[in-house]
């Protein structure tokens, strides 16, 4: 399903997606941690790559790929993957039931949404 408005929202680092009435606010982090991309979601069913760190990730542009998807640009360099219509339907359609997912991911692996810091302490 093709979006009738797509507004990029900075200041609630959303990306809203309008079908219609409906409107739906997917955060920049989710957005991210989704990504279509084989560097996210791997070669195949179980070769998935969990993304961690990237809470405070931004969008930096979007740009048009044809007439059925967007190519979304990141802050942490990422910009290989391509949203289609359908996919990005299905994220503003399900983004409560994979955010769980995604946390719960977290914390199986140990993992955290905060992007690592070293301190000058930790590289001597």
């Amino acid at each position: 399903m093709i979006p009738t408005s797509i507004k990029v929202k900075s200041k609630s680092r959303t990306l809203e997606l309008g079908y219609g009435a409906q409107v739906y606010d997917l955060p920049y982090e989710f957005l991210r941690v989704y990504s279509p991309s084989a560097e996210v979601r791997g070669h195949g069913v179980g070769n998935e790559v969990l993304q961690y760190g990237k809470k405070d990730v931004t969008l930096l542009r979007i740009e048009p790929a044809g007439n059925y998807a967007l190519k979304l640009v990141f802050d942490d360099g990422h910009d290989s993957g391509l949203y289609d219509w359908n996919y990005l339907h299905h994220l503003a359609l399900n983004q409560e039931s994979l955010w769980a997912d995604y946390l719960q991911k977290l914390q199986t692996a140990g993992k955290s949404r905060e992007a690592a810091t070293i301190s000058i302490k930790e590289l001597k």
